[in-house]
């Protein structure tokens, strides 16, 4: 199939143009990524959107791995001299991976099996002279098939051997094979039971020890559930269908008549199925659920990586960050507003220490040093605590916001490579409260320091096919990190590698220069660096921002190729860029229309206005401080029917789990997250978002706590909020006074 075909056949399942289609694959094979195709060429590709041109990435590449392995097998049966016209035309009309291997199982090369064994004896034109049903005496057929030196002593043993054949012929049958194939998709059912003895073990598999259910409505996390219950020796998995059922269709293909021949094959079709077909279709379906199941817990990630890495960010202000602990104290660090570390220090505000007064003392020293605006901290243990004592001081100005930050995967980062590099010379509990504080400010930038994985937003992540899951977060992230845009003299190069065309060789490189040669004044200046060509240019240009560069648009998502036409739109006007940047009035004025080309047309030149509008705007929602019940910090606290503000810290397929400040998630049941049915939980909760609870139950010996959002349901986080402050500036001197009023009180 030609990729013209395969254009069409695409343009068909995305209801879209197939020039569209034509036009994406070939942007996409120029090297292009889909950022950039789906931002920068929109007259292209007819304005498709991202996950329109993702869809077309992956269906190019599925459908042009299936021609690959279409060529590969006509090319394996031609060599055989096997190849008829009718099988050809039947492989080049095959739309399926399954059904193009169907179709060459019979000639692909196997191990030796019981049916080689009796060709070899001579037996194959006994099986065909059976499988014709036109012989109404069979065993004097069988005789003429003696041949002890073959090792056939008796007419018995032809027939056992012809029937070996047969077994084979129609389990490798294209038609017999599609047919159970249908039959396990549509009756299929999983089932699952305990292994004797291990019903102690594996309790946290209790669900499961007695469970059926329907094979393809089996949920996601229930399949991967089972799986990994299977793959620890706690659990025996089976899928069964009705066997007779399977007999019966494929005896409606084979038999045409009743007679001993009949008889033959419906034994060989019996033994064929269990020893052959059964076997080899129930692997196909644990695959294929597997694949489907790993597709759905995949995308739940996904979806939960990008509201985290999304996640509205505090923003360039001076942060005191605190990593809590009890017995070894809270790790305490001073960052200004673009990150850089300014001083480090350890307090014991808790047991076994205690000393609160000199940790009152030296928060407010800090924050008066170093003219701190929002104090971040750690979601780990001790943190209810820690913020119970910030909030405590008494003399701490009310306009510093202090907010609970997640710390997941953050002592992954801590000790990686990429920690070490930055912080060579501080330990492990440093890095750990930079990263904290950083992630307040903003959350994107610091997490893309992690491998996606470890930040734990997943279901199953381990059980999942591991290549697929990273292609996928990768996307996420480079999705999110070229949306929000990055500002070139300030970005690490872990974000810079995520830019459309850069990625990490580049990355490094760009840093390297701007190390030496300082910040970077224009966009153009990034030709200067090692191994940046102008294709790569091209490609992330438009995603740099430089705050205060030479060119009024480089601070914008405006394209370096599009600066002439709003200079042209400036001279037209008789005004520089700056005036269009700052007047409403003057780009209302603005004709589109006059300034269409061959190349440019009225989807590029309305994002170039809008850019006017706000240059380098941040897509992200604006910051909202979040505070828990002050009155609950542990489980002990939780009684059922109380209603509290939590934040979301996860979106499975069966339901939502809900941090409410007591060191243990909790779990709104896909039941409970709505007074109306929910088929997805993320149509209604996103990861960050801040809801209201009711608790509905709470175990403490088994640190489980049940939630509910029915009643007001959703509509009560957003009717009534959880308590929210504004991160402002605030009087320096005010905190001077402050510290001063603080020391007064200790001496007293």
């Amino acid at each position: 199939m030609t990729d013209t075909a395969l254009f069409f056949k695409i343009a068909a399942e995305l209801k879209v143009d197939v020039k569209q289609v034509k036009a994406t694959v070939e942007l996409l094979d120029e090297g292009a990524t889909v950022p950039f195709i789906s931002r920068y060429r929109k007259e292209v590709t007819g304005s498709l959107d991202e996950v329109q041109v993702i869809t077309i990435k992956n269906e190019i590449e599925r459908l042009r791995q299936l021609e690959q392995r279409r060529e590969s097998i006509l090319k394996s049966i031609e060599g055989q001299g096997k190849l008829t016209q009718e099988l050809s035309d039947k492989i080049l009309e095959a739309e399926t991976l399954s059904t193009l291997e169907d179709l060459y199982l019979p000639y692909k090369p196997k191990r030796r099996t019981k049916a080689t064994a009796a060709r070899e004896k001579g037996l194959e034109p006994l099986a065909h002279l059976i499988l014709a049903q036109e012989t109404k005496e069979l065993f004097p057929e069988a005789i003429k098939f003696v041949n002890k030196e073959l090792g056939v002593e008796h007419p018995d043993d032809a027939l056992a051997g012809a029937r070996d054949i047969i077994a084979e012929m129609v389990s490798e049958d294209a038609i017999v094979r599609e047919t159970i194939r249908e039959l396990f998709k549509k009756t299929a059912i999983v089932k699952t039971k305990v292994i004797r003895g291990k019903e102690e073990e594996g309790q946290k598999f209790e669900d499961y020890f007695e469970w059926e259910e329907p094979l393809m409505s089996c949920p996601s996390h229930r399949m991967l559930a089972m799986r990994r219950g299977e793959k620890e020796d706690f659990l025996i998995l089976d899928i069964v269908v009705d066997d007779e059922v399977a007999h019966e269709l494929i005896k409606k293909q084979f038999i045409k008549s009743k007679n001993e021949c009949a008889d033959q094959i419906s034994q060989a079709i019996e033994d064929g199925y269990k020893r052959l077909l059964h076997p080899s279709i129930e692997a196909e379906m644990r695959l294929l659920t597997k694949q489907l199941a790993d597709e759905k817990a995949i995308q739940v990630f996904a979806d939960n990586l990008r509201e985290l890495l999304l996640a509205s960010p505090l923003g360039q202000k001076s942060i005191l960050a605190i990593d809590p602990g009890f017995r070894t104290g809270c790790k305490v660090v001073a960052l200004d507003a673009q990150g850089k570390l300014l001083e480090e220090t350890v307090i014991y505000p808790h047991e076994p220490q205690r000393r609160v007064v000199d940790a009152q003392h030296v928060v407010m020293a800090m924050c008066a040093k170093h003219q701190l605006e929002a104090i971040a901290i750690g979601n780990g243990t001790a943190s209810r605590e820690t913020e119970q004592f910030i909030r405590g001081i008494e003399v701490l100005p009310k306009t510093i916001p202090v907010i609970m930050v997640s710390e997941a995967g953050a002592s992954i980062y801590s000790a990686s490579e990429v920690a070490r590099e930055e912080f060579s010379e501080y330990d492990l509990t440093v890095r750990g409260a930079v990263s904290i504080g950083r992630r307040l400010a903003d959350p994107l930038a610091e997490l893309v320091k992690l491998d996606p994985k470890s930040i734990g937003v997943g279901q199953y992540q381990h059980d999942v096919d591991q290549t697929a899951l990273k292609n996928k977060l990768d996307d996420v992230v480079m999705s999110c990190v070229n949306g929000v845009g990055v500002e070139l003299n300030t970005a690490s190069k872990q974000l810079l590698s995520y830019v459309s065309g850069i990625g990490e060789t580049l990355a490094k490189n760009i840093v390297e220069y701007r190390n030496e040669n300082g910040a970077f004044k224009s966009r153009k200046e990034l030709l200067k660096v090692n191994r940046m060509g102008e294709k790569v240019f091209e490609q992330c240009s438009g995603f740099l921002r430089i705050r205060d560069g030479i060119h009024p648009l480089d601070k914008s998502a405006v394209h370096p190729e599009s600066y002439y036409i709003v200079e042209k739109m400036a001279a037209d006007l008789n005004c520089t860029i700056d005036d269009l940047i700052n007047d409403k009035d003057l780009r209302k004025k603005i004709n589109l229309t006059a300034y269409v080309t061959d190349t440019i047309g009225i989807p590029t030149l309305k994002d170039i206005v809008n850019e006017l509008e706000k240059p380098g705007r941040d897509p992200r929602k604006t910051f909202e401080v979040f505070s828990f019940d002050e009155h609950v910090h542990s489980l002990e606290d939780l009684r059922e029917g109380m209603r509290l503000p939590g934040i979301v810290t996860n979106v499975t397929n069966f339901g939502a789990f809900v941090d409410v400040g007591v060191h243990q998630d909790g779990l709104v049941h896909i039941s409970q997250l709505s007074d109306t049915f929910v088929d997805d939980p993320n149509v209604i909760v996103k990861v960050g978002q801040q809801v209201w609870v009711t608790v509905t139950e709470c175990d403490v010996k088994r640190k489980r706590i049940a939630l509910s959002m029915k009643g007001e349901g959703i509509s009560s986080s957003k009717k009534s909020t959880p308590k929210k402050e504004t991160a402002t500036n605030y009087d320096p001197n005010d905190m001077m006074s402050a510290l001063a009023a603080l020391k007064g009180k200790f001496k007293k």
